[in-house]
């Protein structure tokens, strides 16, 4: 089974940036997800195994930066332009290749919190 280990979260003030890191046992598809309190886990964006295909969700479009290095099998998230409405626990996981359909269990997440 694949293991998925997210870092790189932090507190930062509205308009900063951080990047996040999702370090993979072997490459593979990785989608990013966020949760707050109360709501439901959501989509933020996703990566095939080649590096050639993303997803975004549209509020962050623009913003927002997937990227992987297929050497270290990682995955990462830079986000800029942060805004207090960013702040929520990260979590990566595999994807299918196509993007579309989420694959596995859910790692520990990451703290990201944005202050006004």
């Amino acid at each position: 089974q694949v293991q998925l280990v997210e870092s790189g979260g932090g507190s930062v003030q509205a308009g900063g940036s951080l990047r996040l890191s999702c370090e993979a046992s072997e490459r593979t598809s990785v989608g990013w997800y966020r949760q707050t309190a109360g709501k439901e886990r959501e989509f933020v964006s996703a990566i095939n195994s080649h590096g050639g295909s993303t997803r975004y969700v549209e509020s962050v479009k623009g913003r927002f930066t997937i990227s992987r290095d297929n050497v270290k099998n990682t995955v990462y998230l830079q986000m800029d332009k942060l805004k207090p409405e960013d702040t929520a626990v990260y979590y990566c996981s595999r994807m299918s290749s196509k993007l579309s359909i989420r694959l596995g269990s859910w790692g520990q997440g990451t703290q990201v919190t944005v202050s006004s």
